[in-house]
């Protein structure tokens, strides 16, 4: 593991990578939705190169915060199973699932990507909340990026389901509102730092060596709503501005993926 951590560094430093892409240059994209017709109300599997992952929506009924009573919520798990990658282990969430959650909610809630007004039932009594879950497949790195673009994809695949207000019971199976109410598409991007070079779309071998990274969620208007700082070293303004920058293009490029 040194050796490769050293031999990605040395590499990094002269304009190469171990797959021979260019630093800003992402492994094939791939979006399905629909992935699970049957039980889920939305859902997405997003492959970038060997990382795979499976977003699934789901709705139920509760109660409305104290604060909102008008607004639906949000929740989002991730899962990382131990057969995507040796390091994930069963039993109680991990640190790096808890913030692949954090990230993907982030980038969805603070872009108000979905009208939460819309998904009130009854004002202070009932609302409906989205559930948004991650089942991480298989980790050959950018997790990041493919969950969030996987939460996108799956809520733009979505429904919301009927629900019957005699039995106050969801009906999962018929759907009460067409699509999922979405104001935005918040898409997200991560800029890693190995050494003093900024790489794109990192593979899990390439992130042993890493410095630290910076996640940036955009809207269509190129509005950053949403960035999250990683890894053990710092970045410097000049960084930052520069994976913004940048990222503005990448997420371009998953928004015509997302419209194909």
């Amino acid at each position: 593991m040194k050796l490769n951590t050293k031999t990605i560094k040395e590499m990094a430093s002269e304009g190469q990578r171990l797959d021979g892409r260019e630093f800003e240059e992402y492994r094939e994209i791939q979006i399905d939705k629909n992935y699970i017709p049957t039980t889920a109300q939305g859902s997405a599997r997003v492959k970038i190169g060997k990382t795979q992952v499976v977003v699934g929506i789901s709705f139920d009924v509760e109660s409305p915060y104290d604060d909102r009573p008008g607004s639906g919520t949000i929740v989002t798990n991730a899962e990382l199973a131990p057969m995507a990658a040796r390091e994930f282990e069963s039993g109680p969430p991990q640190e790096p699932g808890v913030e692949l959650a954090r990230v993907v909610d982030r980038g969805i809630r603070e872009s108000e990507a979905i009208d939460l007004e819309a998904l009130c039932i009854e004002e202070g009594e009932a609302v409906y909340t989205v559930f948004i879950d991650v089942h991480v497949l298989n980790d050959d790195g950018n997790l990041l990026d493919a969950s969030a673009l996987g939460a996108i994809a799956a809520l733009q695949d979505g429904f919301v389901p009927a629900y019957d207000e005699e039995i106050e019971e969801l009906d999962h199976d018929e759907v009460g509102m067409e699509d999922i109410p979405m104001t935005k598409v918040p898409v997200t991007a991560t800029g890693r730092k190995i050494g003093d070079t900024i790489l794109w779309d990192t593979t899990s071998e390439e992130e042993k060596a890493l410095g630290s990274r910076l996640t940036v969620t955009l809207t269509e208007e190129n509005q950053v709503v949403a960035m999250q700082k990683g890894g053990r070293e710092s970045m410097t303004e000049e960084d930052i501005s520069k994976i913004i920058d940048e990222a503005k293009n990448q997420t371009q490029n998953f928004r015509d993926l997302l419209e194909e």
